[in-house]
């Protein structure tokens, strides 16, 4: 039952037909976690926050730059040298003093990633290595977890939703093979501030939607984005039927 005071905080969302009070209640009833604190974890985590999800566990190793103001808009130059999920957490207390938060201040292994996700209904992968995202989409898998993928650099970002409750989403293995993968980061190739922004709020508007049943959401396609001309690319994905993560032949994790 919604107190009063959710029901005034969270009734444009409340209004919508899509939402109504069994919306709400889910999103508050839920748990997410978002790997990476950076560009994109910034806004996933803020709007989530500030949408009324239950609780957030947050996983970052590094802290807080200077060269991060541009674009990583949880934090701020007062907390410069902290580590990110404490920075990040006092925004997200000040800004929804109701959502539980937990915090990992660490660079979690593969075996700490698969045993953290079978505890949360959702992930979103805010991470800037592929490693990261390989090992997640893994353990989405294996514990059939919805997994929102998103990436941005220079003046380009995509979106991705791998949804293994859907018999025909392919996972992020499908789109990308190990080994095979260009590695950048934006301390080597630049982005664009507020691309990062708009990257991160797709991610938590397909998270809030993934949770609620809302709408249609991006399980099964590509959105890519173009900002140097604002032109946005939707491409279909199917799965790899040999794929060795969703196929049905994945490894088992301890």
């Amino acid at each position: 039952m919604l107190s009063d005071e959710q029901l005034l905080r969270y009734s444009r969302q409340i209004m919508l037909p899509e939402v109504d009070i069994n919306g709400q209640e889910t999103w508050l009833n839920s748990t997410v976690l978002i790997v990476g604190l950076g560009g994109l974890g910034s806004p996933v985590a803020m709007y989530l926050a500030a949408a009324g999800i239950g609780q957030l566990v947050l996983v970052d190793g590094d802290e807080v730059d200077l060269s991060n103001l541009q674009r990583q808009i949880a934090h701020t130059t007062k907390r410069i040298g902290e580590p990110k999920v404490d920075s990040a957490r006092k925004a997200l207390s000040a800004l929804n003093p109701e959502v539980r938060i937990k915090t990992l201040y660490e660079t979690l292994d593969e075996q700490a990633l698969f045993r953290l996700v079978a505890t949360v209904d959702l992930v979103v992968d805010c991470s800037d290595n592929f490693a990261t995202r390989f090992a997640l989409n893994r353990a989405c898998f294996a514990h059939k977890k919805p997994l929102v993928s998103g990436a941005a650099i220079r003046l380009e970002g995509q979106v991705a939703v791998y949804d293994p409750l859907q018999v025909d989403s392919p996972c992020y293995r499908c789109l990308y093979t190990e080994g095979d993968e260009e590695s950048l980061t934006c301390s080597e190739s630049g982005v664009l501030s507020p691309l990062v922004g708009i990257i991160g709020s797709v991610q938590a508007l397909e998270a809030l939607k993934v949770l609620a049943s809302v709408g249609r959401t991006l399980a099964g396609r590509l959105l890519l984005l173009d900002a140097s001309t604002m032109e946005w690319r939707d491409m279909k994905l199917r799965k790899d039927p040999a794929c060795p993560v969703c196929s049905g032949h994945q490894d088992q994790h301890s």
